[in-house]
């Protein structure tokens, strides 16, 4: 451990590992709101967060956990259908609450090119709100949608009834079919829209 005249205890949280102080005192000095991606073993959240002397300000959020309470989401909390939905929600929230720009929080989140954090991202930038970035680091349509495990599903219960049955319990469980999550997304984004797309625009009117 480092020791001396000159040495100095990090922050807590620093200790901890929960914040990267040099990152945020970066992001914090853009004068924009934060769009805080996390997660936990089941779920997404997205805040938009406004920093403040006496601390952070949320001015608006969304929990994956919505999906299931408001929209009748049948899916996975954390998979990719849940991350673009819940980041779609919270751009929605935060255009109602007058937020137009924001720069993305991840945190001590490990990004790679297409991962949950930026399919929140994605649903945030449907939704309206300006966010710098580049789009390639964006996952393509075809994950937004969870084709991908529609085709895994598909594949197994072709192949491994067994193993299908197991591996998608908590989606039968529910009443869903993993091969039919494409048209379920489909169906829970058109109640999202619905439900926000003309609170938007009468905002702009």
């Amino acid at each position: 451990m480092a020791r001396g005249p000159t040495y100095r205890v990090p922050w807590r949280r620093r200790r901890e590992g929960k914040t990267n102080y040099y990152k945020r005192i970066k992001l914090i000095k853009s004068g924009k709101p934060r769009i805080v991606f996390r997660r936990t073993l089941n779920y997404i959240m997205v805040q938009v967060v406004e920093a403040k002397i006496e601390g952070d300000r949320v001015i608006a959020m969304a929990h994956s956990k919505e999906l299931t309470k408001l929209y009748n989401w049948l899916g996975g909390g954390k998979n990719m259908c849940a991350a673009y939905l819940t980041g779609l929600l919270a751009g929605y929230r935060a255009l109602l609450k007058g937020v137009r720009e924001a720069v993305l929080d991840i945190g001590l989140y490990r990004p790679s090119k297409g991962c949950r954090a930026f399919a929140a991202l994605k649903g945030a930038l449907d939704a309206g709100l300006k966010v710098p970035h580049s789009p390639e680091i964006l996952p393509g349509e075809d994950r937004i949608k969870c084709e991908h495990i529609a085709e895994w599903a598909k594949t197994l219960a072709e192949s491994n009834q067994e193993f299908y049955k197991r591996q998608f319990s908590r989606y039968l469980s529910r009443g869903l079919k993993p091969e039919d999550i494409i048209v379920h997304f489909e169906d829970i984004l058109s109640k999202i829209k619905a439900e926000y797309e003309p609170k938007i625009r009468s905002l702009n009117t």
